[in-house]
């Protein structure tokens, strides 16, 4: 009597996330992930260095710290311990968000203030994860969209200041080189393909710098020192803690968890895993919360576990969260990699600024995309809503002067566009009734 032959046996879904890699393809694929990602800590590395006025030693300083908490978080989101981590193939990155907002802290407040604004903001975060299902719901797509773009919007008038300098009046050569920079990003990004296009930003500063240094439109002054590049404790002196001040910031933090719950439920579509919410989005945020407090301690703003990998794990077919903790392990040794920090950090102003041009415009774009996902039809109150509080947001942009002699508590609230746009949606939201579509899976209560 014969047997038919036993099927073999397929990977589950798990099985294919919690695959090992074998070394000899685990390195290319985990290099494809930091290419794909490296352009965000370098160019916000910059825009804060050149904001504050940073010394080349201090940026190099800063964009080894950043490197480090990059690979640090790949690592404990890949891999998790505990309860810490979602176990998903995930990189982290400095928002380039609560970058912009870490930013607008510091040169109204000072960076002491904004060192504890990312303390106050990352604690915040862990604190309201017990709540996280009632939390989540005050920020539909509406509301999310208002604040990227209002992000967005501010954040183009900041990375303007780096071409034009503080008085706003720049040398032709400098938005000379910008534009030339913005136009080689572009280029990268038409007519390449792949992971190459993905750093078509990183791309475009390489070829800024290029012709900064052959046309004499710029100088490429790399930062002195040896040995390894190691973070610095505080570089900004003892935080400052200031409610009013960290306000931005703490309403960006409870905003993430919506962006956290989307981007958990992608990936895990993504490798196979049927999403749940409840059980991974409290450890993705408690693992972006930890990194995050770290980065304070060490002067970045908070780090947000990012979905630019996700497309790339798409492109390759590879699901393993192994491939992304080779990439954290890739940055740790990068941001330890003292040559390299001090090479980028002689980068010129005008094209760091050209460079976040583009990343701020695409984050406004963001914004708009997000609303697009809202309920604006005109019988609805969506874009009343939407309308209003744009206009909030954009008033202190546009009018800077506007609330001058109020309080100076209100100055902070009311002056910050991100901060009254963002609560001109949620409070309009909650009077006018529910101002996006309805999610297409309601998040359960949390539990572990």
């Amino acid at each position: 009597m014969t047997t038919a032959p036993t099927e073999p046996a397929t990977a589950g879904p798990d099985e294919a996330v919690d695959a090992r890699v074998p070394w000899r393809r685990l390195v290319p694929l985990a290099a494809q992930h930091v290419l794909a990602m490296i352009a965000a800590p370098v160019s916000t590395v910059f825009l804060v260095a050149g904001g504050l006025r940073m010394t080349p030693g201090a940026t190099a300083s800063l964009l080894s710290t950043v490197l480090l908490l990059c690979g640090a978080g790949a690592l404990l989101q890949s891999l998790g311990v505990w309860r810490i981590g979602g176990r998903l193939p995930f990189v982290m990155l400095p928002g380039g968000a609560a970058t912009a907002l870490f930013l607008q802290i510091a040169q109204d407040h000072g960076p002491a203030t904004a060192t504890g604004a990312v303390l106050l903001a990352a604690a915040l975060l862990l604190a309201v994860l017990p709540l996280y299902a009632r939390v989540v719901r005050l920020f539909p797509p509406l509301v999310m969209g208002v604040t990227v773009l209002l992000i967005g919007v501010a954040m183009i008038r900041v990375a303007a200041r780096l071409v034009t300098g503080p008085d706003g009046t720049g040398e032709p050569r400098a938005v000379l080189l910008a534009a030339l920079t913005v136009a080689a990003t572009l280029a990268a990004y038409v007519f390449l393909r792949g992971v190459w296009r993905q750093t078509s930003v990183l791309l475009g500063m390489a070829a800024g710098t290029l012709v900064a240094v052959g046309t004499g439109l710029g100088t490429f002054s790399p930062a002195a020192g040896d040995g390894f590049a190691l973070p610095v404790f505080l570089p900004f002196g003892a935080p400052r803690f200031d409610l009013v001040a960290a306000l931005p910031l703490l309403v960006f933090s409870l905003t993430t968890l919506a962006e956290i719950t989307g981007q958990t439920v992608l990936n895990s579509e993504t490798v196979g895993r049927s999403p749940a919410p409840e059980r991974d989005v409290p450890r993705v945020a408690r693992a972006d919360a930890l990194v995050s407090l770290a980065g304070g301690l060490f002067g970045t703003s908070l780090m947000v576990t990012s979905a630019e990998n996700i497309g790339i794990g798409r492109l390759t077919g590879v699901r393993s969260r192994f491939v992304t903790a080779g990439a954290g392990a890739l940055l740790v040794v990068l941001g330890l990699a003292a040559p390299v920090s001090r090479a980028l950090a002689g980068i010129p102003e005008a094209v760091v600024g050209g460079s976040a041009l583009v990343v701020y415009a695409v984050i406004a774009v963001m914004g708009v995309e997000m609303l697009r996902r809202a309920d604006l039809s005109g019988t609805g109150p969506g874009s009343l809503t939407a309308a209003l509080a744009l206009t909030a947001g954009l008033l202190p942009l546009l009018t800077p002067d506007l609330y001058a002699g109020f309080p100076g508590w209100a100055r902070t609230i009311l002056g910050s566009g991100v901060v009254a746009g963002t609560l001109t949606a949620v409070l309009l939201g909650a009077l006018l009734g529910r101002t996006g579509r309805a999610p297409a899976r309601p998040v359960p209560p949390a539990r572990e």
